[in-house]
């Protein structure tokens, strides 16, 4: 059986038909006036204009024709037409029982599965994980998480930034620290002794440097770069060190967030590939010189933006900006290794659609990308999508920063959270008899609960401001809240099953039940809208639906203390309850603790 709106959608359609209307207009949908009707349908005003009659004479017929029925009465008209649908008790009953006995807890999955590649994370080797990656981490973990859930074939890709302009730029500083790579047990040495918190300062020390105008230095780290990528032993082996350093530490930090990936691949990775594609560019007549680079011109006939020239003139301008391939220097670029790596998943993967979950801000370097790979027919352009999102900011509305103005290393940032959600814990008394570890582990979890449903509560296309105080409440819209019912949940489960009493067929009678299967029947549609639109917040929106909902039938529906056919029933809805809420929270990425 499909939601509940389906089905009056299905029963409305057959009595459209019937009185020779078209059925398209017969959809019924959740209803925006609760108080009027559980669902509604307000396609009497499009089936009016096509029937050449008034919206109130349509509504009326199509009430007329509805004959009561197990799944809802004769529907109520209101005001210039709309349909208003009120579910019968056993309709719900017997979709309570439907979520109850699946192992999808109701969730449908797509008709044509397909295979998704989800691009996420996205880490640079010599630079620590820092807040910057949480929301692409987060939400890009989220989205893998539900096109699987819903039966594609689905890669979660790192893609680490391993073999760009910066990595010419560290191995330029370590040669500058050894005075040259002529002494091999010194560079040895110096390789084998690397932290990533080395790293972490040599970078920055020497982009300060070219960004402030130190030409020979930039010159240099061009040169690297291109010896690296051309093949050269010694950079390589640099490089590696490097890179086997960076990734230890974000294979950590992702460990602790609860994010995994598919494939741990880089830029790098795509490398070896980069010859013959731009050999193909070129064959294909799309490559062009431009001051000694070499570009790709994406911009369709008349696609064209203002720009205003140092001179102050303003003038007309190809847009997208062509993407360049080949530098000056001969080295490939940033947009090169995209390209290339798409050529690679297109070849591996085989897929049908590749996500790039990614600052959206970065939209106009990968529309150069895609339109790039469409020109040269790697892929089709549509099989291509930005899945942007917006920052994470501080109180003052700028992105998150520390109070002594720096980069917040993610690492910190969940010490903090696990530090806050210890002293939450301990003002709720929940570590009287917990042991040292278990009290860690829930401290972990609540942490990352509440860092996680922060992010995923909001539409990923907007900013939002950070709050960890708010965030870590037991009370309102927050992962520890949605941890703590479900824990709840659990613990009536354990009581019942060491009372011997067991669920048995669920029937709705109090409007309490009736608030609570109304909202777990609205998980498929959450799921589809958030897999539609690629927006986890759809998810996170019905987990706390679902979770108010049940704290409501917990307040005046006793479980345990009834007796019967009722505390059955009952005992199955929380177990149903628990059962969706606990998936919807693991497709957020979010774990439930056995107890809190």
């Amino acid at each position: 059986m499909k939601d509940l709106a389906h089905a009056l959608t299905a029963a409305n359609a057959a009595v459209f038909s019937s009185l020779g209307l078209d059925a398209k207009h017969a959809e019924v949908r959740r209803s925006d006036r609760p108080d009027l009707g559980e669902f509604q349908c307000n396609g009497a005003l499009a089936a009016a204009k096509s029937a050449g009659k008034k919206p109130p004479e349509i509504a009326q017929s199509v009430a007329g024709a509805w004959n009561a029925t197990e799944l809802a009465s004769t529907p109520t008209i209101a005001g210039p037409g709309f349909l208003n649908f009120k579910v019968t008790p056993q309709a719900l009953a017997n979709r309570a029982q439907v979520i109850a006995d699946d192992a999808r807890a109701g969730a449908s999955v797509v008709e044509h599965p397909r295979r998704v590649v989800v691009d996420y994370g996205g880490p640079n080797v010599a630079k620590g994980m820092h807040v910057g990656h949480l929301r692409a981490s987060i939400i890009g973990e989220s989205v893998r998480r539900i096109y699987r859930f819903r039966g594609d074939q689905v890669w979660g890709d790192a893609h680490f930034g391993d073999w760009g302009f910066q990595m010419g730029l560290v191995i330029t500083a370590l040669e500058d620290e050894l005075g040259g790579f002529d002494d091999r047990a010194k560079l040895d040495a110096r390789l084998q002794s690397l932290t990533l918190e080395q790293l972490e300062a040599i970078y920055p020390a020497y982009a300060a440097k070219v960004k402030g105008g130190d030409i020979e230095t930039r010159d240099r780290a061009r040169k690297a770069t291109a010896a690296l990528q051309g093949g050269s032993a010694l950079h390589r082996e640099i490089w590696k060190a490097m890179r086997d350093v960076s990734m230890a530490a974000q294979k950590r930090d992702f460990a602790s967030l609860g994010v995994d990936f598919d494939l741990w691949l880089g830029e790098s990775d795509a490398d070896p590939l980069i010859p013959d594609m731009v050999k193909d560019l070129d064959a294909k007549g799309l490559l062009e010189e431009d001051q000694g680079a070499r570009i790709v011109r994406v911009a369709g006939p008349g696609e064209t933006k203002k720009k205003k020239l140092e001179d102050g003139t303003v003038v007309e301008v190809e847009s997208p900006d062509p993407l360049l391939v080949v530098s000056s220097e001969g080295s490939a670029m940033y947009g090169t290794t995209d390209l290339a790596t798409i050529v690679q998943r297109v070849r591996d993967q085989k897929p049908d659609l590749i996500l790039y979950v990614v600052d959206q801000r970065q939209a106009d370097h990968f529309e150069q990308v895609y339109r790039a790979a469409a020109k040269a027919g790697y892929i089709a352009r549509e099989q291509l999508e930005h899945v942007g999102f917006g920052t994470m900011n501080g109180s003052d509305g700028k992105p998150f920063k520390t109070r002594a103005g720096g980069v917040l290393k993610l690492n910190d940032l969940i010490g903090q959270a696990e530090e806050k959600a210890r002293e939450r814990l301990k003002e709720n008394e929940i570590d009287a008899d917990f042991s040292k570890e278990e009290f860690e582990d829930v401290a972990h979890k609540v942490a990352i609960a509440a860092i996680k449903f922060a992010d995923l509560s909001n539409f990923r296309g907007t900013s939002y401001i950070f709050d960890l105080d708010r965030f870590m409440s037991f009370e309102g819209k927050t992962g520890p809240y949605l941890l703590y019912q479900a824990v709840r949940i659990k613990s009536i489960l354990r009581k019942a099953e060491e009372q011997g009493v067991a669920p048995g067929p669920i029937t709705v009678e109090h409007e309490a039940e009736r608030a609570l299967t109304l909202a777990l029947d609205a998980f498929d549609g959450a799921l589809t809208a958030a897999y539609d639109k690629k927006a986890p917040h759809f998810l996170a929106e019905h987990a706390h639906t679902l979770a108010q909902a049940f704290s409501g039938f917990f307040a005046n529906c006793p479980i345990l203390p009834s007796e019967g056919a009722v505390r059955a029933s009952r005992l199955a809805l929380a177990g149903a309850a628990l059962k969706q809420l606990t998936l919807t929270l693991d497709l957020l990425g979010i774990d439930v603790p056995e107890r809190m």
